[in-house]
């Protein structure tokens, strides 16, 4: 079994070390001046050197030669991750009294310290406290904020950067040069992106090129980490400034199937976003606050994807020009399903309230709403009700409760006709949101405290024909279905705020 690519190449001396020379620096300035402190503490993002330091100044402080099978009886190394209870702790300190077997000092090596516990902490801080002179310990960490003050204190810290993408190239094209890789430097810049700054995240995707092709290309590259096509970014950049959500859900769908991966095309368009806020090239800010943090939380769960359709799709909803004026009401609810043809499409859900559901009336609050110069659209049905006072209490209240279903349920244009609230959408995203079954019973509850009677509700999709300014057809009578039978947007996937 041939040795991995980023073991082969650790650095064996402080000389090699890559891109961390304000540590290097430091370090060997300390050994040469015999001024070696009894702990050190390396922390930073994980792949940029921390352990191959360790194992170095290890070495180098008992004069001995290092490399990558060195196996020392005075140099021991100390996985908290799995061994992170008091007892290997106490046991760590009941031997470190013992004098080294042949070396000058006897050096413990504790990776990913973060992980002891915190009493496995409190054993090590005695020893910390009054190490013996013999002793030294090197901690390494990639979450310094998880280790305590006190054993901070007691330690020399260095801060390890991650490494620039100009040292990763020049070390990746060193490497490819010995081992004999066909590689341009143009793929080589996407594999030092797509490793961040980790020296050994970078190694490993070059390793794991290496045997695909006689000349590796950006477009293995590409395939191999299922980044987002050029052509693929351009159309979706532009669906996003169209606000066409019918485009981004396309988009998506034909990246999926091509096996690009989810945080690759969130990656591109924060970098895309980035780079347009520096420029002065940007929309106001805050529209683009909820894009941002929903585009960063991409990878928060099984699902990249659906969390990367949402984040598109919240944004396109917020920013959607249409105007929304208005106000209406509900109560608890039975889904009747309407379904249609002809110009344009109508898809209508009735809301019909439950028997034996009473609710005392409240008196309601009368909000004064600015004038809107727009035109309502042609296909949305107006009335002399649109002022009516409860739709604005509704919206009032469903922020505050629910401030993603706010955002939809501000896109309807409302009817109210008699005991029948009809709200129109244009888009079908928004209609889908509107009638999953928590959302129209959120809506119900509320508004049915507020109007105090109970009121039908249907949600209809309203989709212009630019040819003909026909009225909606006539649509097929209504079959009543249960809440359940809802369809939820994304196969049934749960919305998680």
């Amino acid at each position: 079994m041939g040795l991995a690519l980023y073991r082969k190449y650790r650095p064996k001396s402080l000389k090699d070390v890559v891109g961390q020379e304000h540590i290097v620096t430091s370090l060997q300035k300390a050994i040469a001046t015999d001024t070696i402190s009894h702990a050190y503490l390396l922390t930073g993002p994980r792949g940029v050197g921390k352990t191959s330091i360790a194992r170095i100044l290890a070495h180098e402080l008992n004069g001995l030669p290092y490399d990558d099978s060195s196996n020392h009886l005075d140099i021991i190394e100390i996985d908290a991750a799995s061994n992170r209870r008091i007892d290997e702790i106490r046991e760590l300190r009941d031997k470190v009294h013992i004098a080294p077997t042949s070396s000058k000092f006897k050096v413990y090596i504790i990776d990913e310290v973060h992980m002891l516990t915190r009493e496995a902490f409190n054993a090590l801080l005695k020893t910390l406290e009054e190490p013996p002179e013999h002793a030294i310990f090197i901690l390494a960490t990639t979450e310094a904020h998880k280790v305590p003050d006190t054993i901070i204190s007691r330690t020399q810290r260095y801060s390890f950067k991650p490494i620039t993408t100009d040292d990763t190239i020049k070390h990746l094209m060193a490497i490819s040069k010995k081992e004999g890789i066909n590689i341009d430097k143009p793929s080589l810049k996407l594999l030092a992106d797509h490793a961040a700054g980790s020296f050994r995240d970078s190694i490993n995707l070059l390793d794991q090129l290496a045997g695909s092709s006689d000349a590796i290309t950006q477009k293995d590259v590409v395939s191999m980490l299922g980044l987002p096509q050029e052509l693929t970014t351009t159309e979706l950049s532009n669906a996003i400034r169209s606000k066409s959500a019918k485009d981004i859900l396309n988009i998506l769908d034909t990246s999926r199937s091509e096996g690009t991966q989810a945080s690759g095309i969130s990656k591109h368009l924060l970098t895309s976003i980035r780079a347009d806020i520096i420029s002065g090239k940007i929309e106001p800010l805050d529209s683009l606050i909820t894009l941002l943090d929903g585009l960063a939380k991409v990878n928060n769960n099984t699902n990249p994807y659906l969390n990367l359709e949402l984040a598109l799709l919240k944004y396109v909803s917020i920013n959607d020009p249409q105007p929304v004026p208005t106000k209406e009401s509900t109560n608890n609810l039975s889904v009747v399903t309407k379904a249609t043809a002809a110009k344009p499409t109508v898809e209508e859900v009735t809301v019909i309230p439950q028997k034996n559901n009473t609710v005392k009336p409240k008196e309601p609050k009368i909000v004064q709403q600015p004038q809107v110069s727009q035109k309502p659209a042609k296909s949305a049905p107006t009335n002399d009700d649109s002022n009516e006072p409860y739709w604005q209490e509704l919206l009032n209240q469903i922020k505050t409760k629910h401030n993603t279903l706010y955002s939809m349920l501000r896109m309807a244009k409302p009817k109210l006709d008699k005991d029948v609230l009809n709200l129109y959408f244009g888009f079908s995203f928004h209609h889908k949101q509107i009638t999953q079954a928590t959302n129209l019973q959120l809506i119900s509850d509320t508004i049915s405290e507020i109007r105090g009677t109970s009121t039908q509700v249907t949600c209809t999709i309203v989709k212009n024909d630019k040819s003909s300014n026909s009225k909606p057809a006539e649509s097929s009578p209504p079959i009543k279905t249960h809440l359940t039978d809802v369809s939820n947007i994304f196969n049934g996937a749960e919305l998680v705020e």
